[in-house]
Order: structure tokens, then C-alpha cells, then sequence
């Protein structure tokens, strides 16, 4: 019974779409209230049980490793001035458990040259793939949700939702055949498709669970859709010799990767936050 241990995130994008936000820092370390979105998606893993954290970084991403690194000098100054709450948060940022690999991608090639790039920390396991800025609101976790899938049915899972047809240029959508409840048997995926030539309207969302044959097949490919080796052409190539799943995911999905997504997420992450969200909601009956 294989299991999923290890979490691959790439996070070597260049976060264009929120220049100039982005120009010095990466767009994971944007917060949603008071935690960052790589946090959030590492919080994620840790639920479904991962401890082997795998971080595909570029240039002026080292936020990221500082981020969950000892910071010596901070705990040193919240341990002087008796701020115990605030030094148990930053102490307790990930379980020490839990053990982070970087990998530098050398060059932007896209989403399947960043898997690719994790293959020597992945080695011949079972593995997850979170995009950050993805952020899903699921109770559990979606990750979570579709580990459970994958130790019942030991097939290569993907989140799916619903997406208006006009969008389907942002997206692989696949096209499925009922297997049972929210699970279905992807037989086909297509990267970005032109709405009247989308095979549906059940787009692949960031979060994948992939058995490591998907590298053999991510090493044989050309630049597909944007000049870039796309991970939807390589799940494509392994439908033909393995049962892939798309799990309808329980959950609020939030695209921080659009400005809208972004604010959408901090307002409703606002609202119930233990601190502020009372007060946050009084303030949003103002406007």
C-alpha cells in the first residue's frame, strides 16, 4: 500500500501579475491576513500527513527558505521582551518533523520542467504537487481529501472543480466517466483549450497527486502550449498505461494568482479570523 510522503511546490514563478508587489519579493510570500501563501499550502501538506516539503525555487526566492529557517535573531528579540505568544508562532511555523528541500530550477520551462526538477528528492515515491496560489478553504484539507483517494484507489489523483466554459484558456480540463460519488476516470486532458474545443467544463486545479512514471514521461516531452513543458501533456502521455483520478474537492478554492482571487481570499479569511474577524466583519457592514 503506497502512501504520499512527500510534497513537491513550485514556487519559481515570477509573479507578473502582481508586479510591482512582486519585483523584490515572491508572490508565495504574499499574505493572506497574517500568514504568507506558501504557509498556508505547506499547512496543508502537513495534514495530509506529508513531511518531506520540496520547495522548485528560482532567483530572489530566498524569503521562502528564510521563511521556514530558524530566525535566530527575531526569537532573540520577542524572547527579551517576554512576547512568549508571538515566539511560540514563529518557533511553530512547520512541525520540526517536517524536513524542507530547495531545489533551483535554472530556467522558467514551466509547470512540468519545475516537477521534473524535483526527481532526484522524489526518487521512486509517490508524491503531491501544490501550487500556493491555489488556495482551497476545505474542511479537511484538500490535500487531505485526496490522499484518501489515492490509498484507496492507488491512482494518480487530480483536483478538479466546475469553471465557466470562457475560461477555459486558463486551465487543463480534462474529459472523465464516473467511478463513484465526487471520484472519476480521466480519459482525456487538454492544456488551455479554446472554449467552443474544450472537452468540458472540469478544470485541473493546483493540487496533483503522481506516481513517479509521470517523470519518464515529463522527460520525453517538447515545449507544448506557451513554449513551455507542460504537465498536462505528460499526464496525457500516461493515461495510456495508467488509471488517473479527478477528485471534485470539497472546499472553497481562491485564485491568489488574479488580483481578484487575492482580495476575495483575504476578505473571507479576514472574517474568521479568531483576532480580527468581528471586528473585521463590522467594518465590512460599513462600506
Amino acid at each position: 500500500m503506497r502512501k504520499v510522503t512527500k510534497a513537491v511546490f513550485p514556487v519559481a514563478g515570477m509573479g507578473s501579475r502582481f508586479l510591482p508587489a512582486t519585483k523584490a519579493s515572491p508572490k508565495e510570500m504574499m499574505p493572506i491576513v497574517d500568514k504568507p501563501l506558501i504557509q498556508y499550502a505547506v499547512e496543508e501538506a502537513v495534514a495530509a500527513g506529508i513531511r518531506d516539503m520540496v520547495f522548485i525555487t528560482g532567483r530572489n526566492k530566498r524569503a521562502i527558505e528564510d521563511h521556514f529557517d530558524k530566525a535566530y535573531e527575531v526569537e532573540s528579540e520577542l524572547a527579551a521582551r517576554g512576547k512568549s505568544e508571538l515566539l511560540e508562532l514563529v518557533r511553530n511555523i512547520i512541525p520540526k518533523s517536517v524536513n524542507c528541500i530547495y531545489i533551483r530550477q535554472p530556467e522558467p520551462l514551466g509547470l512540468g520542467h519545475a516537477v521534473l526538477c524535483a526527481q532526484p528528492a522524489v526518487n521512486d515515491e509517490v508524491f503531491a504537487v501544490i501550487l500556493a496560489d491555489d488556495l482551497i478553504d476545505g474542511d479537511p484539507p484538500a490535500l487531505r481529501q485526496m490522499t484518501e483517494v489515492f490509498e484507496r484507489h492507488q491512482s494518480p489523483v487530480l483536483a478538479v472543480q466546475q469553471i465557466p466554459r470562457e475560461q477555459t484558456r486558463q486551465y487543463g480540463v480534462v474529459k472523465t466517466e464516473p467511478v463513484a460519488g465526487n471520484i472519476e476516470r480521466v480519459m482525456g486532458i487538454v492544456e488551455k483549450p479554446k472554449p467552443e474545443a474544450a472537452p468540458s467544463t472540469l478544470a485541473v486545479v493546483g493540487r496533483y497527486i503522481l506516481t513517479p512514471r509521470i517523470f519518464h514521461h515529463l522527460a520525453q516531452l517538447k515545449p507544448g502550449a506557451g513554449s513551455e513543458i507542460q504537465l498536462t501533456d505528460a499526464i496525457e502521455a500516461l493515461l495510456a498505461e495508467d488509471r488517473v483520478l479527478a477528485h471534485r474537492f470539497n472546499g472553497t478554492r481562491y485564485d491568489c494568482g488574479s488580483k481578484l482571487g487575492y482580495l476575495q481570499a483575504t476578505v473571507a479569511y479576514g472574517r474568521k479570523h479568531p483576532e480580527i474577524g468581528d471586528a473585521f466583519e463590522r467594518f465590512l457592514k460599513t462600506l
